[in-house]
């Protein structure tokens, strides 16, 4: 065991796509901790398969380093944390602050500080961390340091650091080469200044090891034959395997329980310890009923520590059963009480969702969460559970503050091409947004800031991709609640709508590409109500997709017309929930993301529409 002088606990915190994860794996195979032999897949920490394939952070994790100084001989034990970058994921961010000493914020040498590294630089400066400056990438083309050094400076003043803070400590680092410097003038060679940097800067955690136990349960995860496990940093003391502790939850109730297990990190690897001491980030199993921000104590010494406020959900959808035609076709889990088990489940580990269930409703169960995305992250993983539901359009959560409306606004940083910069301002002017800040540079790149409602981004990200032909990057932050900002234009144009089940047929999906855009091929399966396309005008229009080419006897080499059809657009996810409208629904099943009008005939439709 460590003693709490050699031991540095740390987080890496940055904008999305700056480079956190790469760094660590850097950092990681410069620490000596794996075998020679042993193959080390890039971006290592992105364990999960949806955060390998979306190419994002999505769940925080930790790590043990070791790092001997070369001078003084002394080694030492260097907790890392990987956050997420994407504010969806803020409530990760959040609880993380409170394991560590310090934060490296990364900075892109090029890009400069970006929306995201504002909010969780503004987090971390709440919570009285002096932050480390790792300017990296510095080894792109058009890389300028200095120049985001300075912009990063402003960024601290602007977010009211006290002078303590702004004396931050830097360097200059690249993760995908391997190397820090603490001068721009010196050679690159390996990450050492960085590892003696943290050494030097990050305070080493306060107590001491003959103190009574004391810890709080800053994340919790899930095993499934222990259970809950409390995260966190030992505060205090020392902890035994075996040994009986206090648990205070949120109302103060005190309870006794036995430590069953205690893992620490090594690496990547999670290692089974008898004892931990200060300092030491560790699970502990054994308790329950733990929940994020509850206090584990000694019982000759109980302490009650402040609570984790997490921030607040924005956004909600609701998850129901799928009724359509094709119910039980490709799930397995498919019925109310699966689903509700699964988001109970998902309830005990992930505390920054919000999960309820409707009291008018039998068969709806409400999630809200911190975003799109955050609420897409659990409908993609349940589908590949082989689960099978609908989900609705999202909505926005509405606060009554002194008995006026909020709704939650976003901060849109945008970066486009110049030509297409008129477009995407009107567009989201339209869309109640106001525009903050405008600047084009020697590249013609135009940046754009917005402060604009939720409700306004919805549905946007694919008209934008389209109108910029894909070179455009948009990405937002949580900003705050403000008075409701009145009516925002929905989708602009109808949808096709299938008015029969069978094989869709290329003879008919010919014949109607001049009505729009078709989402299906000849040979999909569709039922009635099932959305098929997208109308060139605004009505929604019921189309037949399965009728065939009446057949003759007679041939013609003139007038049978060969069939050229345009390949159909394909959703994912995140675009079907940015699609659809509030008559709508999106059926998830593990193979398909179909999406479907709630009434599925035309005489339901027409008669609520009366």
């Amino acid at each position: 065991m460590f003693s709490p002088e050699k031991i540095r606990n740390i987080a890496i915190i940055a904008h999305i796509d700056h480079g956190k994860t790469t760094l660590l794996d850097s950092l990681l195979r410069q620490s000596n901790i794996f075998r020679e032999n042993q193959h080390v897949p890039d971006r290592v920490m992105d364990s999960y398969d949806q955060e390998k394939e979306r190419g994002i952070t999505i769940f925080a994790k930790h790590t043990s380093l070791y790092f001997l100084d070369d001078e003084t001989k002394e080694e030492y034990k260097i907790n890392v944390i990987d956050t997420p970058g994407h504010a969806d994921f803020s409530g990760e961010v959040e609880r993380i602050l409170g394991m560590v000493n310090s934060v490296l914020l990364l900075v892109d040498a090029q890009d400069g500080p970006m929306p995201q590294t504002r909010f969780v630089l503004s987090k971390s400066l709440k919570m009285g961390l002096r932050p480390i400056v790792v300017l990296n990438k510095i080894d792109r083309p058009h890389a300028n340091p200095d120049g985001v050094l300075d912009k990063t400076f402003d960024l601290f003043t602007e977010l009211g650091a006290t002078d303590d803070q702004l004396d931050f400590r830097y360097c200059y680092a690249s993760g995908l080469s391997g190397f820090a410097m603490h001068h721009l003038s010196e050679k690159s060679t390996d990450m050492k200044p960085l590892f003696e940097l943290i050494v030097s800067a990050v305070p080493a955690p306060q107590g001491k090891l003959d103190n009574p136990f004391l810890m709080h349960a800053a994340t919790i995860s899930y095993d499934d034959y222990v259970g809950r496990q409390a995260c966190g940093r030992i505060l205090d003391g020392t902890i035994h395997k075996g040994d009986s502790i206090i648990h205070i939850d949120e109302h103060g109730t005190e309870s006794r329980c036995t430590v069953t297990r205690i893992e620490g990190y090594l690496g990547l690897e999670k290692v089974e310890m008898n004892e931990a001491g200060v300092g030491d980030i560790v699970c502990i199993s054994g308790i329950p009923e733990i929940t994020i921000g509850d206090t584990l104590c000694d019982p000759k010494k109980i302490v009650r520590l402040p609570r984790i406020k997490l921030d607040e959900p924005t956004v909600s959808v609701d998850f129901t059963v799928n009724n359509s035609p094709f119910v039980g076709q490709d799930g397995k889990h498919v019925t109310m009480n699966k689903i509700r088990q699964r988001l109970e489940k998902e309830k005990k580990a992930n505390i920054s969702l919000r999960i309820t269930e409707s009291q008018d409703e039998q068969d709806k169960i409400t999630v809200a969460g911190r975003g799109e995305l955050h609420l897409s992250v659990l409908i993609e993983a349940m589908r590949r559970e082989d689960f099978e539901f609908s989900v609705s359009k999202p909505q926005v959560i509405i606060k009554e503050i002194d008995g006026v409306k909020h709704e939650p606004i976003e901060r849109v940083h945008i970066e486009v091409p110049e030509e297409y910069s008129g477009t995407v301002i009107e567009e989201l002017s339209k869309r109640r947004g106001e525009m903050q800040h405008l600047h084009t540079n020697e590249h013609g790149i135009t940046s754009i800031e917005f402060l604009i409602p939720m409700r306004g981004l919805m549905g946007y990200r694919n008209d934008f991709l389209t109108v910029t032909r894909g070179l455009g990057i948009l990405t937002s932050v949580f900003e705050d609640f403000a008075p409701w900002k009145g009516a925002i234009p929905s989708r602009h144009r109808g949808v096709l709508i299938s008015i029969c089940p069978g094989k869709t047929n290329g003879y008919a999906c010919f014949n109607l590409q001049d009505r729009g855009v078709l989402f299906t091929s000849p040979g999909d399966d569709v039922y009635e109500g099932m959305v098929v396309g997208e109308n060139s005008r605004e009505n929604d229009l019921v189309v037949n997709v399965i009728k065939g080419k009446q057949l003759t006897n007679v041939r013609a080499s003139g007038s049978d017309e060969n069939i050229i059809l345009t390949p159909a657009r394909r959703f994912t996810l995140e675009q079907a929930i940015d699609y659809i409208q509030d008559d709508e629904l999106i059926e998830v099943t593990p193979h398909f993301i179909r999406m479907r009008k709630r009434l599925l005939t035309e005489n339901e439709r027409k008669r609520k529409g009366k």
